[in-house]
């Protein structure tokens, strides 16, 4: 079951991390969209999947993308596509300032409120589950977040122990250690690049003309890595007093001690985004009620199997929703 193969012709960890960007479709679901409105007045845009008529008690999964990413992101709507296949229902969370305009997806739809998201920011989630919960008592829930997402998962199951609302979660590809990883990714030439792309768009949103007022414009054009980011946006908008404080309150990795809901938590030995030491040490650190699974290869929301460019499987997105599906029966 946890065998994961790459496909041959994807043996790097950086193909398969970039390969579904490049390569998958981004509108493999309908959505209905929804605009909830959260306590302190800002705009949360969530893509529901409907289950059908006639599936018998679908589970309704809750989903949380990765830093920048959205609802159609291709790892989200591919994960999405495994569950409708299996009959069930699911809410895809946008972070704020996330949201993507389904008729021009490179387009962004800003949130309200001088703040943004980030990887210790459990609150959203809560108000969506309890949300969805009081519209229908009966239902079932699961959880899944890839990276960031993951992060928020699995810090939101450690700070409610004995919560009855989530079933059963999954993640994937999590750093667990937040200023490790940041940090790694500084070393390396690949992860320079990655930095790069991330801070395009982070900086960009950092200096929107209603949060200019919070923020050193000049420092945060200058910000070429996610430590030097966060000091500058990230902490002072989220009220933390700086990059390390974010890092050490947010990091799912001092919380995996408290989880006892079963998880299911995937990772690859050869992410670019995450140092291979973290692993062993979120391992050791995790509750029995943490099912943590490394593999050799796989790279950073890759697991990208198959025989051929145009016969791709993606191993991970069909095991989350499988493991899911067994321990909620």
């Amino acid at each position: 079951m946890f065998d994961f193969s790459p496909a041959w012709f994807l043996p790097h960890p950086h193909l398969q991390t970039v390969w579904g960007r490049l390569a998958r479709p981004r509108k493999l679901v309908s959505f209905r969209r929804e605009s909830l409105t959260l306590p302190d007045g800002d705009e949360l845009l969530v893509d529901h999947l409907d289950a059908p008529v006639t599936a018998p008690d679908p589970l309704h999964f809750i989903l949380m993308h990765g830093l920048e990413g959205s609802s159609y992101s291709v790892y989200m709507q591919g994960i999405l596509a495994v569950i409708a296949r299996h009959g069930h229902r699911a809410t895809a969370i946008n972070f704020r300032s996330c949201a993507r305009d389904p008729r021009q997806l490179s387009r962004s739809i800003p949130n309200r409120r001088p703040r943004y998201y980030h990887s210790g920011d459990t609150a959203d989630f809560d108000f969506v589950l309890r949300t969805l919960a009081a519209r229908n008592p009966s239902q079932r829930f699961a959880a899944f977040g890839a990276s960031l997402g993951g992060n928020v998962v699995l810090k939101w199951l450690g700070e409610h122990p004995g919560q009855l609302l989530v079933a059963a979660a999954s993640t994937l590809s999590v750093p667990y250690d937040l200023g490790a990883g940041a940090r790694h990714m500084e070393k390396t030439r690949a992860g320079r690049l990655y930095l790069a792309q991330f801070l395009v768009t982070l900086r960009k949103k950092a200096m929107r003309a209603d949060i200019m007022p919070l923020l050193d414009l000049d420092a945060v054009r200058r910000a070429r890595t996610f430590v030097e980011f966060d000091d500058i946006a990230t902490a002072p908008l989220h009220g933390f007093a700086d990059a390390n404080d974010y890092y050490a309150r947010s990091s799912s990795i001092h919380f995996l001690d408290r989880i006892d809901t079963p998880v299911l938590a995937l990772n690859a030995e050869d992410d670019p985004f995450l140092p291979r030491e973290i692993l062993p040490r979120a391992r050791h650190a995790a509750s029995a009620a943490v099912d943590f699974r490394t593999t050799p290869c796989g790279g950073h929301v890759g697991f990208v199997g198959g025989r051929a460019p145009w016969k791709c499987e993606y191993w991970a997105e069909e095991l989350v929703v499988r493991w899911i599906t067994e321990r909620t029966a």
